[in-house]
Order: structure tokens, then sequence, then C-alpha cells
């Protein structure tokens, strides 16, 4: 049973890092570059699950050209706030040989799981390799891979909201909220 308490803790110690109206505007602005980027490319589309659900749900019907979509599932945080070994649930389909991928995430953090995405399709074939996040975090050190398209920079800090969790809480916020360092 879900601790409804440590949930409602959650929010109660966090900051808004941006409001509702912030967002979308960065998801039709990132909307906005994917279609000049890859409209006539008849990309492949994948939803990193379950972080981008909420993102490529509202981004996909924005996107006027012809694409193909499903989702992988690799996750490195589960229920926990700090990144651990790669969990592929769902690996990359083979339809992916020859095609433009675009994969879509909820966040670009160290970039170690979108690096070993990219790296598995590339292995399956893809003829080019893209992505889109909604946030990608300014670190101090090299991230080992780059977003094409970034909704949102933020600082470092642990966020939640508009699909990112906090111990599995809160995806379901319109903004996006950053825990207050303790």
């Amino acid at each position: 049973m879900p601790d409804l308490k440590e949930a409602w803790a959650f929010l109660e110690n966090s900051d808004r890092i941006a409001g509702a109206e912030e967002v979308q505007a960065a998801v039709r602005r990132v909307a906005a570059e994917i279609e000049q980027r890859l409209s006539t490319a008849y990309p492949l589309v994948l939803a990193v699950m379950g972080g981008a659900v909420v993102f490529a749900g509202q981004l996909l019907p924005m996107l006027r050209f012809p694409l193909d979509f499903d989702y992988i599932h690799a996750s490195r945080y589960g229920a926990e706030t700090r990144g651990a070994q790669i969990d592929w649930r769902v690996t990359p389909p083979a339809s992916a040989r020859g095609r433009a991928v675009l994969v879509l995430d909820d966040i670009l953090d160290g970039g170690d799981t979108m690096a070993a995405i990219r790296e598995r399709l590339i292995e399956l074939g893809a003829a080019s390799f893209h992505c889109a996040v909604l946030v990608e975090k300014k670190l101090k050190v090299r991230k080992p891979i780059h977003a094409d398209f970034i909704g949102l920079e933020i600082e470092d800090r642990f966020v939640f909201g508009y699909g990112m969790d906090a111990r599995g809480y809160w995806r379901n916020l319109p903004e996006i909220r950053a825990m207050r360092e303790s």
C-alpha cells in the first residue's frame, strides 16, 4: 500500500521549478523543432516508459507529419532517487533497422540511460539517432550524450512532476517541482 503521508511530504518539501504554462510552452517549442528537423524522415518515435508517457502524450499530437510510434522501458532509478544499473524491461524493437529514430524521455540527467539506448539502437542498425527530453539537468561533469531537443534546462536537483516521479509519486503533476535541499 502506498504511503500517502510520504507522498504529501514530498510535495510539501519541494519548490516549483516550472509552472504548467511554462512546461506547455516548452513542449510546443520542442514539437516545432522536431517537425522542422524530422518531418521528411518518417521516423520511428520511441517513448521511454514510464517517465516519458506524459511528455510523449502531449508532444505526439503536435507533430504534424507521418511517424511510427513504439516504446522502450529502460530505467536506472526504480523507487530510488539516485541511478544504478540499467534495467531493460522492454528493449528497442528490430523495426529500428534502417530508420531515423527519435527517442523521447522525461529527463536527461547524467546521460547514461540515453547513451545505452543510443548504443542499442545503433547496434540494431538505426540509420540515425535523435533524442528529445522535457528536462535536461545542467551538470558540472561531461555527459556521454547530449539531447538534440530540450524543453527546459534546470539546475542539478531531484525533480518530479509531468511524468517524472518521486519514489513513484506525483508523475501526474502538471508542473515540475524540485526537492528542497536538507
